[in-house]
């Protein structure tokens, strides 16, 4: 039922540049991949490097054991980030459809290290997933009087 004593909310689609600069001012986010032909969605931190989405993951990881399983352009997965106010309902989200692949070269690897420190640490966690981004979609959800009034983003 729509209350017309609250104000209205717009939806405004980003473009791939403004989503993924928005993905950069976060640090969590949620991966979805395939595990046993159904998907799965873990959270985990990220940093973007050269346009790639970067994560960190350990060797039993059902993500790590996924992406070391093609060699070549990777395995299609998805990532999510958002920073959408639990009160006022405004703020953003931004989706990322890409291949995965895990980080094989020794000083790449070293330098992802370098970069991120694992939120939640793990024993082993010193592998990492580089996510090259080929679909970027986003939305900027605002409260109606004009695309500057969402929530900060940084």
């Amino acid at each position: 039922m729509i209350r017309y004593d609250e104000p209205v909310h717009r939806r405004i689609d980003l473009g791939p540049s403004e989503a993924l600069r928005l993905l950069g001012t976060v640090s969590l986010g949620r991966i979805v991949f395939t595990r046993q032909a159904l998907p799965t969605v873990r959270p985990v931190n990220h940093v973007l490097d050269g346009g790639d989405i970067v994560i960190r993951t350990h060797e039993g990881a059902a993500l790590t054991a996924h992406a070391q399983q093609d060699g070549g352009k990777g395995v299609v997965v998805a990532y999510e980030a958002d920073a959408i106010d639990p009160d006022t309902h405004l703020g953003w989200s931004v989706v990322v459809t890409g291949y995965a692949r895990l980080v094989t070269d020794p000083a790449d690897l070293a330098r992802v290290r370098t970069l991120l420190t694992p939120w939640a640490p793990h024993e082993g966690m010193d592998h990492a997933v580089r996510i090259r981004p080929h679909l970027v979609t986003g939305v900027l959800l605002t409260n109606g009087v004009g695309a500057g009034t969402a929530v900060r983003t940084a």
